[in-house]
């Protein structure tokens, strides 16, 4: 994969404290809405200031302290959902111009301002984005086109707002992208090589780490 990209721009900061939701019949608590700030914002190791998520299990802590959007995934979503978007419609902290899933890798280190993160995993989906849209079938839907988004941890933390550059300062060294690591993830549960791979990057996730060796472990003993 080519270390050469064009920068980045965070197009919109979205935040939003955890509301209550039906989930059939029972409320639930979810982070999942956010809205476009256009304040600057504390980004700590634990996430942005005045934002919070209510599954601290799944969601939040220093691997996914930003959940991260792309921009050029909304035309195909709102095609699909039959209406128009506003930033922050995936639960995502930053939503991204020029890139997608294609361009950034597991390890790979970023700066805006004086900001640097760090790419830890595609995120995956859960049931509360297809509350977000009472559309339940659109978390099974964003996992098959592989436009999951994915999260950043905070290497250095800093002020961010809407508008700043992003840059790619480090390419890791293996280059497994997030387009790769979501067809390991989904599509390669017998792919080995592939889990191996992705297994060998310090970078990635605890929590992907966890499931992928339970994998290879399962295969292994076959």
């Amino acid at each position: 994969m080519s270390w050469e990209i064009k920068n980045s721009r965070i197009v919109s900061l979205n935040v939003g404290i955890p509301v209550e939701a039906m989930h059939g019949a029972k409320p639930i608590q979810t982070g999942i809405f956010k809205s476009a700030s256009n304040d600057k914002h504390y980004l700590s190791t634990t996430g942005l200031s005045g934002d919070g998520q209510a599954d601290l299990v799944h969601h939040g802590g220093p691997d996914k302290a930003v959940c991260v959007y792309f921009e050029c995934h909304f035309p195909y979503w709102e095609e699909w959902l039959g209406n128009k978007l506003s930033y922050g419609a995936f639960g995502e902290n930053w939503t991204l111009s020029e890139w997608s899933e294609q361009d950034l890798c597991i390890g790979d280190v970023l700066q805006a301002g004086n900001v640097v993160v760090q790419v830890s995993q595609p995120r995956q989906p859960c049931f509360k984005l297809g509350i977000r849209h009472e559309r339940p079938e659109l978390t099974a839907h964003v996992q098959q086109t592989g436009f999951t988004g994915f999260y950043f941890r905070v290497l250095q933390e800093g002020e961010i707002g809407a508008g700043e550059d992003l840059k790619l300062v480090k390419r890791h060294p293996a280059a497994i992208s997030l387009a790769e690591a979501n067809r390991v993830m989904y599509e390669g549960k017998t792919d080995l090589e592939g889990m191996t791979a992705l297994l060998a990057v310090d970078e990635l996730s605890d929590s992907w780490k966890q499931t992928l060796k339970s994998r290879v472990e399962r295969l292994q003993q076959m």
